[in-house]
């Protein structure tokens, strides 16, 4: 069991330093904007909601291709890696296409959640430079999924944290101006995010061509036609793990663009509270990744014991983080509100939001691992059908009734704190059925 927690909690801290140096790049993009103005802060909210949705569900559909490659490593077959991973750019393709077409014509989204004009232009301008962002993104998520389901999380990391050090400067520099560039705003930071994504990818490409690591793998064959029948197996996995995905970030996206019609000291507020959950979230994300990994392993070995001894330590780990978190954004939940605003109305109503922030994190960690590892066993459905229930219809529904026009006997709030109450209530729902759903797949051992 100690040996199973290291290696756990190793790759997961690998994972980890690796994701929040990503997440280090809406950090500063919402530090940058806040500073540059109350206005493009509210702005990048609606902004990055809409390309968080596109973005995360695109690349649900990449990371739901982990299991795959870890069982083939348990079990020995390392040479069949290089041809799945080839059979997948077919499937990450088709993403792209359909990603960019979204942050491409944002227009009907915003007007129908009724983002208010003078917001809009700015909002798809920035949407327009992030769509060309995009490719490289997913690409590299898909050498990010490649190395962590072979147990090697290192290399990505290491090109992460150095890709950082290029975004930091470049956002400052695009959105103030300087050093004869006129200051973008907005812009600036998507601009950004473009140049350093295509930089990752680059990294990532020479590193598959050059570390040893990979040789063995064979991915440098020439590409064979499309396998109809092994994309069709990745899409039974891949594409409800993303539409599930979908399902949860469009419910946040939504949050965001509804929260807009409140006006910008709302949309600030639900933004800085947003942000400082998605670098919580990092946590029980990476070690989801890092317990699914070893889970997939075990069954690729053929020992399904050993498999839910690895989910039992990743439950015990996240459970404590979880909690380690909840109770810091609530200790501190003025103090980090200050760091991103100097606006005392916007860290007020910042300051009460992580109240139920905290709730929220919690639940969001412990269903998190579960439907990872559920997707190990090639549970997919269930997940997607309980999701819609209750993110949507529960969730999204009735904090937009408790919001705007009042949900029983409780009168319309006519603030951000509706849908924070209200999300947290759904996931807190959905952590303890697919806890329930996982611990009767694990005894009964269901596959596909």
């Amino acid at each position: 069991m100690r040996g199973e927690r290291g290696l756990i909690a190793r790759h997961a801290g690998t994972v980890l330093v690796g994701q929040l140096a990503v997440m280090a790049f809406g950090v500063t993009d919402t530090i940058v904007a806040g500073r540059y103005s109350e206005d493009a802060l509210a702005a990048l909210s609606v902004g990055a909601a809409i390309f968080v949705s596109v973005y995360v569900s695109l690349m649900g559909v990449l990371q739901a291709l982990l299991p795959v490659w870890a069982e083939l490593h348990g079990g020995g077959r390392g040479a069949e890696v290089g041809r799945s991973v080839r059979q997948s750019l077919y499937l990450a393709g088709l993403a792209i296409v359909v990603g960019m077409a979204l942050l491409l014509l944002p227009g009907p989204a915003l007007q129908w959640t009724q983002v208010p004009p003078a917001m809009r232009s700015e909002v798809e301008a920035y949407l327009m430079v992030l769509a060309f962002a995009l490719a490289p993104a997913l690409l590299f998520r898909l050498f990010s999924t490649l190395s962590q389901s072979l147990g090697k999380p290192q290399l990505v990391t290491w090109l992460q944290l150095a890709s950082l050090a290029i975004k930091l400067p470049l956002s400052v520099w695009f959105t103030f101006g300087g050093a004869g560039l006129p200051a973008m705003g907005l812009v600036g930071c998507g601009w950004a995010t473009l140049v350093v994504n295509w930089a990752m990818l680059g990294c990532a490409v020479w590193l598959l061509r050059a570390s040893p690591f990979y040789r063995g793998y064979r991915l440098w064959q020439p590409i064979e036609k499309p396998d109809w029948a092994q994309i069709a197996q990745f899409a039974r996995l891949g594409v409800p793990a993303g539409l599930a995905v979908l399902v949860e970030v469009t419910s946040f996206t939504l949050m965001a663009l509804f929260i807009a019609r409140l006006g910008t000291t709302a949309a600030a507020a639900h933004q800085i509270a947003a942000n400082l959950l998605a670098v919580a979230y990092m946590v029980p994300l990476s070690l989801a990744i890092a317990t699914s990994a070893r889970v997939s392993f075990w069954l690729g070995a053929g020992d399904p014991a050993l498999a839910r001894r690895a989910c039992r330590t990743g439950f015990e780990l996240t459970v404590l983080c979880a909690l380690l978190f909840a109770l810091a954004m609530w200790g501190l939940r003025f103090q980090l509100a200050a760091v991103y605003s100097d606006k005392p109305a916007v860290i007020a109503l910042a300051g009460a939001l992580l109240l139920v922030v905290a709730l929220y994190h919690f639940a969001d960690a412990l269903q998190t691992l579960c439907v990872f590892v559920l997707r190990c066993y090639r549970v997919t459905l269930a997940p997607l059908a309980i999701y819609c229930t209750l993110l949507w219809v529960v969730g999204l529904g009735g904090s937009y009734l408790l919001a705007y026009r009042g949900l029983g006997p409780w009168p319309a709030m006519q603030s951000p704190l509706a849908f924070w109450i209200m999300g947290a209530a759904a996931l807190a729902v959905t952590a303890l059925l697919f806890g329930a759903l996982l611990r009767w797949t694990m005894a009964h051992r269901v596959r596909g």
